[in-house]
């Protein structure tokens, strides 16, 4: 069981009332997560990979004792297979550029994508001639939208890849990701997982999912901003050309050739940023600690709660199919921003409002400009989700 007041103890940022329910966008960072990024400044502030006096000794050694833990958390089988990278785009990025293309191939990817998975893949396109086929929802928005089967009938003998996120950023519909990498494989398909939104929530094993790329960011499971990783499959670290090389990435370089590293560090050019990178080793850490499966139910509860709470009140219109730790929603006359707005200035509570970087989702399937959404972390409370859905209803009561 998750003790929500000691956790709070290690979030001095909640104070005089304020309620943060916008983690899905950016958590919040504990605070021994910020002591060991400052032991990194104050104790053995030195480049990595780069000396062998006893500073950057210390410095190498934490940077790897990092992935160690990422590597850990994503049940990955060597820490080999976990790039160090700066957020999720940056890994996705890796592989759309890193993979050697060619002109007729074809990649998957859904509507529902955040644009980091989207339009990296229209760019695919135009550079490479790759054919991209969406797949739309066949399903209402209430039953979840997707079949398995929409993806059995877009991935082919051409599909070179399939890129889906685990989780909707905008829904927190789950998708069904190890039934996917199932079918893409069958075709002879690799596999990216946009990872961003299912890491910090729910336990992610990535070789139970079988997936080949997985991306996700340290900033939305109380790390640093800065810092991320990209898992890939150890078979398919040299199929990946990274998107940047130099120091850092080679293992020998003469006047006209170059060698690069066989392991993750190919894909780490230049100094990378090292106390965030520690930082997140100390986010897996703490979220270890308290239990992820903890956090999943503590923050189903959560979400339950604010769900069936907002659907219970006249004008408010709810998008999320299935509650999970996120809940997006409008206010029939009101604009999402205004909600928002009003959200924060009547109750001290934090939302995210806009389209949520998915505007092929928002404008194809909520048809709305935009919505509200509300999401929930470990350091959220039963009284808050209660004190939002009351200003939720106070809101609307303006409007009558």
């Amino acid at each position: 069981m998750l003790d929500v007041d000691s956790v709070r103890r290690d979030f001095p940022i909640l104070r005089d009332g304020i309620i943060y329910m916008d983690s899905a966008a950016s958590s919040l960072t504990p605070e021994p997560v910020l002591e060991k990024m400052l032991e990194f400044y104050r104790e053995y502030r030195a480049n990595i990979a780069r000396g062998i006096h006893c500073f950057s000794q210390r410095a190498s050694e934490e940077y790897e004792s990092a992935r160690r833990k990422v590597a850990n958390f994503i049940n990955a089988l060597t820490p080999f297979e976990v790039v160090m990278t700066r957020n999720t785009t940056e890994g996705i990025n890796i592989v759309a550029n890193g993979l050697k293309w060619r002109r007729g191939e074809k990649m998957v990817t859904s509507l529902i994508e955040h644009h980091s998975n989207f339009i990296v893949w229209l760019r695919v396109k135009e550079r490479y001639g790759v054919d991209i086929e969406v797949v739309k929802p066949s399903k209402p928005l209430e039953e979840g939208l997707f079949e398995v089967s929409d993806f059995e009938k877009a991935i082919d003998d051409r599909t070179r890849l399939v890129a889906v996120t685990h989780a909707s950023n905008v829904l927190g519909l789950i998708m069904p990701i190890r039934e996917i990498v199932e079918i893409a494989h069958e075709h002879g398909a690799l596999v990216l997982v946009d990872g961003a939104q299912s890491v910090p929530h729910i336990r992610v094993d990535v070789q139970r999912l079988n997936c080949d790329f997985l991306a996700f960011s340290g900033h939305k499971m109380c790390a640093p901003t800065g810092s991320g990783a990209l898992y890939i499959k150890e078979e398919l670290l040299n199929e990946v050309e990274p998107l940047c090389i130099g120091g850092g990435t080679i293992s020998d370089v003469g006047l006209d050739y170059y060698q690069l590293e066989e392991g993750p560090s190919r894909f780490e050019a230049g100094t990378p940023a090292i106390a965030d990178i520690i930082g997140l080793g100390a986010a897996v850490e703490y979220l270890k600690e308290i239990g992820v499966e903890n956090l999943e139910r503590h923050e189903a509860k959560l979400t339950e709660k604010i769900y069936e709470g907002l659907r219970s009140i006249p004008k408010v219109e709810v998008y999320s199919p299935e509650p999970k730790y996120k809940t997006s929603f409008n206010v029939d006359g009101l604009n999402h921003h205004d909600v928002a707005l009003t959200l924060d200035a009547l109750a001290r509570i934090m939302v995210r409002s806009g389209h949520h970087c998915a505007l092929p989702l928002v404008r194809n399937v909520i048809r709305r400009p935009g919505t509200v959404r509300a999401s929930t972390y470990l350091y959220n409370t039963v009284e808050e989700a209660e004190r939002f859905i009351s200003a939720v209803e106070e809101i609307t009561k303006k409007l009558t």
